[in-house]
């Protein structure tokens, strides 16, 4: 095993960091304040390649490894989990294109990614369809070579700013899994609209919305995949994102350590800094070990992906594992920085809002518990 990241790898790292002290960390508090896109901090993000890490060689893009997403996310959202999730959002977007379109469509829909500016969204959750993917309801209706699209999608990331949507829909609501079909639509389709934008209580800068799908009519050639094929391009897209989310997690936890390693230093009580006390010490012991461990689960899991092998079971592993460690991180950091934690002046209490939410979408950690259950008792 071999643990140190190549030249162009370490190189591109360095660059993510920058990226995050200098433009997304300094900006991080204004934007969860106002709850504003930061749409200029994710455009300099793509001008040097942080973005559409996914998108492959042939079409203009890095073609960036697992490993190596892992490892640019993971920088990123040191600065700003929220800025980043909006950032790797765009990858999500793209990977059910990469995973179920042809090679006509991946060049129509995702070469221009490479040459212009685009926000991708991955529209799969509904009202009453979050967890249970199978049973989502936003209806496509056969209209002779055409869908006709009737619904909602709730907590759509980037869903009010995205130029491009991924969008998956049912033939048959009874049937469940078997009838969920993909589909591309561009922004400007006719009937497709974002609604209310969500007032979230970590993660702001990220625009999370509503969609709503009145009469959306999608020509059979923006459908990727056969139909009822749907679920398993959605499945697939998730096991391969989800090591981002690890990566994001461990990203978090990381600044949380950081931040209170600072403190501990810099704070006095009774005559001492505070890090000298065991009682904190145990606390910074655990952050750094909870991280080491996230980082090494997610590594794994991004690994096997990148050797074309299965990763459900260690995808989940280091998404529950790295997220539950996240808020524990950014607890135990409000809790060393005591009063000044609670309060705003201070990014911790940011962080923690922050980590919360790591803990619920791409798959609640509850919901992760099961994968892998299941994945053990199917052995």
């Amino acid at each position: 095993m071999d643990f140190e990241l190549d030249d162009a790898l370490a190189s591109l790292q360095r660059t993510a960091q920058r990226f995050s002290d200098e433009q997304i960390a300094p900006v991080a508090a204004a934007f969860d304040a106002s709850g504003e896109f930061p749409r200029d901090v994710l455009k300099a993000a793509w001008e040097l390649g942080l973005s559409h890490v996914f998108l492959p060689e042939a079409l203009g893009g890095l073609g960036l490894s697992a490993v190596g997403a892992c490892v640019v996310v993971e920088e990123l959202s040191r600065g700003c989990s929220g800025i980043t999730t909006s950032i790797l959002s765009n990858d999500l977007g793209l990977t059910p294109i990469l995973v179920g379109g042809t090679p006509d469509q991946q060049r129509e829909w995702l070469a221009p990614c490479a040459t212009d500016f685009k926000i991708l969204a991955f529209a799969l959750s509904e009202p009453g369809a979050g967890s249970d993917v199978a049973g989502l309801q936003l209806h496509a209706e056969k209209a002779g070579n055409d869908y006709v699209l009737n619904g909602t999608k709730a907590w759509i990331t980037n869903g009010g700013e995205a130029d491009l949507y991924t969008v998956f829909a049912t033939l048959d609501r009874h049937a469940r899994h078997k009838g969920i079909c993909a589909f591309v639509l561009p922004r400007d389709t006719p009937g497709l609209s974002p609604g209310k934008k969500e007032d979230k209580m970590g993660q702001r800068a990220s625009d999370t919305r509503v969609l709503h799908f009145d009469g959306v009519r999608v020509p059979a050639a923006q459908r990727l995949g056969a139909e009822g094929e749907g679920f398993k391009i959605a499945m697939t897209t998730l096991d391969r994102t989800r090591p981002l989310i690890g990566a994001l997690a461990t990203g978090i936890a990381r600044r949380a350590l950081e931040e209170s390693l600072a403190y501990a230093a810099d704070r006095k009580a009774f005559g001492q800094a505070i890090g000298e006390f065991q009682a904190v010490q145990f606390m910074l012991a655990d952050m750094a070990k909870d991280i080491e461990a996230s980082r090494l689960l997610t590594f794994q899991s991004a690994w096997l992906l990148d050797q074309g092998r299965r990763a459900s079971k260690q995808s989940s592993m280091a998404k529950c594992f790295s997220t539950d460690a996240a808020m524990k991180a950014t607890t135990d950091a409000v809790q060393i920085f005591g009063g000044n934690g609670y309060t705003k002046e201070y990014p911790v209490e940011k962080l923690m809002r922050d980590a919360k939410l790591m803990q619920i979408y791409e798959g609640t950690n509850q919901i992760q518990r099961v994968v892998i259950a299941r994945e053990l008792l199917r052995g």
